[in-house]
């Protein structure tokens, strides 16, 4: 584990402690049961990457790699801009200290659009995804570098028990073969090292090709172009998250419709 996600976790753990202290948190169980069904995150990556790309679209204000990105966006009006421009799925940082976000930015993000959305968050504990199905996420992220495959196990099977589907992210190829381990379909390779905190694409080109056929693939980070689509494409992705470079855009809804207007078909290599 990187010094800087070891930080991340040790506030995390803080964090976790002052939450089960709230009145708040006695009713999460409850409230998460009197939830509407979830969206269907991943039916909803399937469905869209079976022709064209699959996109979880990241609402994102910052991040310890970049800062301040957009300080003041609003997460109803960005989700709405990346519903219109064809995003698959929404996905929404929730975590205040590194990435200035809030479990209110995804309550408005979902309610502003008709997509899935994901809390992107530093999952170590079941009562984080418990308030994440209270609040109406659809789908939570574990992080292999943070958790060992037995927490990882625990949270996977918390999160199922309550209907959310899970991403798993990795970042290197021991990680890919524990995420295989797990039960669930989305593996999520990222792009960006997280010692030195650069994005590399061939780094997910190259792990790619150890995700099988029955799983979902899903390129992360660094991913700024038609053309970054295409390479991961090529490599095996046809299911993509992207945030910083959409969260920059003056016309986000325009930019997302033009980044998923010419993907690789899926049979392109027959074409050859």
């Amino acid at each position: 584990m990187s010094d800087v996600l070891k930080q991340i976790i040790s506030d995390k753990k803080t964090e976790i402690a002052a939450l089960k202290a709230t009145p708040e948190s006695k009713s999460f169980a409850a409230k998460a049961a009197d939830m509407p069904p979830p969206r269907g995150f991943t039916q909803a990556l399937r469905k869209s990457s079976a022709q064209g790309y699959g996109l979880i679209a990241e609402f994102k204000r910052a991040s310890p790699s970049r800062g301040i990105i957009n300080a003041d966006a609003d997460p109803a009006n960005i989700a709405q801009s990346y519903e219109a421009g064809g995003a698959t799925c929404l996905s929404v940082l929730t975590d205040q200290k590194y990435f200035h976000g809030h479990i209110d930015d995804m309550i408005a993000a979902k309610s502003a659009t008709l997509m899935p959305v994901l809390r992107k968050d530093f999952m170590i504990d079941p009562i984080q995804i418990i308030e994440a199905r209270a609040c109406g996420a659809d789908c939570i992220l574990l992080i292999l570098s943070a958790l060992s495959d037995s927490h990882a196990a625990e949270l996977e099977a918390c999160a199922i028990e309550y209907g959310l589907d899970v991403l798993i992210e990795t970042h290197d190829g021991e990680e890919i073969e524990r995420a295989l381990k797990l039960k669930s379909p989305m593996i999520g390779i990222n792009n960006r090292n997280l010692r030195t905190m650069e994005t590399d694409l061939s780094t997910g080109a190259e792990l790619m090709t150890m995700i099988p056929d029955d799983r979902i693939a899903i390129a992360e980070s660094g991913l700024r172009s038609n053309d970054d689509l295409s390479q991961m494409a090529r490599a095996g992705a046809r299911c993509f998250l992207m945030g910083e470079f959409l969260m920059e855009q003056d016309d986000i809804a325009t930019t997302v419709s033009g980044l998923l207007s010419y993907p690789l078909p899926p049979n392109w290599k027959d074409t050859l």
